[in-house]
């Protein structure tokens, strides 16, 4: 029996050359055009893209051969490319969906496999679970044709899918205020597909665009991973300080995510800048409509909702429960604690590219520099809110740790009242002051996630310390 693929939360990963090789990424392919012939989509068209990471365009080419050779109108990337970039091109073309190879902000021992939905968006978990079903046990159930030939028939065709991407952005921001403010923007590129995409997007004019880590090397230097959060980001925090930067937009190795630094070179945590980016749709843009997310991100959204008259919904982690809530009601914005955000309008993505748009939107619309910002916003909601996490490998049975979590039964934790416990998508317990400890499994990695949320800065490490008692690590 070969090696069973289990796919997580967007799809599958792996360690490159030992579960993720060339047959296994073959094997997953045919479970997808599988899954998408029982869907009754075959000889539709499909786009394959991919990331920076090491071999990725060719891990992309054996996903095209197998695609095509099961009667699928490919449609492969030209070179690198964004995911949120691929998820458009889904809409643009109008695929039955995309493949795109990448392990996001994974270590670079690692390679990945994410599929999305005619929609551009996450599938959601009943489809990730058929497409998994269908994946022949061996390589020899794969169906492949070689890439030159499909690319001499025109099955496969190679395209620049940034065009069409960037004429839809156009029609969302006008980017011609930002070109013309005169600010001085640092980007870190995470080594990754957001490397020359700000330069593009709003270069050319007053403003000063720098970038860093901006090109391919898929060790990623100065970082344990392409993710932003510290220590990741503190390179490019310190390159904020050097270039008397207004502001520092960081996106992660596919740039789907992103993250946020002040001009004094803080980090603007994940929780907080979700805070921001819903502040400015509803405060400065004046929309209004549905606010998506996971129980896992800012209860100042909560806040947020009920200042503006907007509802608040609440979904597990990941964004294949936050993509199908924000098609079934038209969400304004959805988000998670990992730095995603989708915006109405766009496809039912994480967009690293416009979200950061989006932060210098609401910089120049206000006038405004971040620390101002936060100002502004925690006006809103009644004050600061803290926020941290531990992520902490495990070893040992996940039921038994299931098992342990229940048993606490905790009364206070880090001196705050338990009102309620919430096991929607791991074990959420609701403090007295509105704040929340979660702990909950990795969907890709052997990692259990302590998470909080506190209005009571001297608060946070206690709250941490006792999640990991609860969860057996200490």
């Amino acid at each position: 029996m070969s090696y069973k693929i289990i796919f997580g939360t967007d799809g599958w990963r792996g360690f490159v050359a030992e579960e993720y090789t060339f047959d296994n990424v073959r094997r997953c392919s045919q479970g997808f055009a599988n899954y998408l012939v029982e869907a009754g989509k075959q000889g539709q068209s499909v786009v394959v893209g991919h990331d920076m990471r090491f071999s990725g365009e060719h891990f992309a080419a054996a996903v095209a051969e197998v695609l095509a050779a099961n009667g699928f109108k490919v449609w492969l990337t030209d070179g690198a490319t964004p995911t949120p970039v691929i998820s458009y091109a889904v809409v643009d073309k109008k695929a039955a969906g995309a493949v795109n190879i990448t392990a996001s902000h994974n270590p670079p021992t690692d390679n990945g496999f994410k599929v999305r939905d005619p929609n551009g968006g996450a599938i959601d978990p009943e489809g990730l679970k058929k497409i998994e079903a269908l994946i022949p046990d061996e390589v020899a159930g794969v169906k492949r044709v070689a890439l030159k030939d499909a690319l001499a028939d025109g099955s496969v065709k190679m395209f620049d899918a940034s065009t069409s991407y960037i004429e839809h952005i156009k029609k969302l921001i006008d980017l011609q205020p930002i070109k013309d403010a005169g600010l001085t923007v640092m980007v870190d590129a995470m080594w990754g597909n957001g490397a020359g995409w700000f330069p593009r997007l709003i270069g050319g004019g007053k403003t000063k665009v720098i970038e860093i880590h901006n090109e391919r090397n898929p060790s990623f230097p100065e970082m344990k991973r392409p993710e932003p959060i510290q220590p990741n980001v503190d390179v490019g925090l310190q390159a904020t300080i050097d270039n008397k930067a207004d502001v520092l937009l960081i996106n992660d190795g596919d740039a789907d995510r992103v993250g946020f630094g002040d001009e004094n070179g803080n980090f603007i945590d994940q929780l907080r800048a979700y805070g921001l980016m819903a502040y400015y749709l509803l405060e400065v843009r004046g929309e209004r409509g549905p606010i998506v997310k996971t129980l896992s991100t800012t209860t100042m959204l909560n806040k947020l909702g009920k200042v503006y008259g907007v509802d608040v919904v609440e979904t597990g982690v990941g964004f294949k429960y936050v993509a199908p809530k924000m098609l079934e009601l038209d969400g304004l914005i959805g988000g998670e604690e990992s730095g995603g955000y989708a915006f109405r309008g766009n496809v039912p993505e994480r967009d690293g590219i416009l979200a950061g748009l989006y932060m210098l939107d609401l910089m120049v619309r206000t006038g405004k520099k971040p620390t101002e910002l936060l100002k502004l916003l925690f006006e809103k909601v009644g004050g600061e809110h803290f926020y941290d996490r531990i992520d902490t490998p495990f070893k040992g049975d996940k039921q038994e740790k299931i098992d342990q979590i229940l048993a606490a039964n905790p009364k206070t934790i880090g001196g705050l009242k338990v009102t309620e416990l919430v096991t929607v998508d791991g074990y959420q317990f609701r403090l007295e002051d509105g704040g929340w400890l979660l702990i909950r499994f990795s969907g890709t990695e052997p990692i259990i996630r302590v998470y909080c949320e506190t209005m009571h800065r001297e608060k946070v490490q206690a709250i941490l310390q006792d999640g990991l008692k609860i969860a057996g690590i200490k």
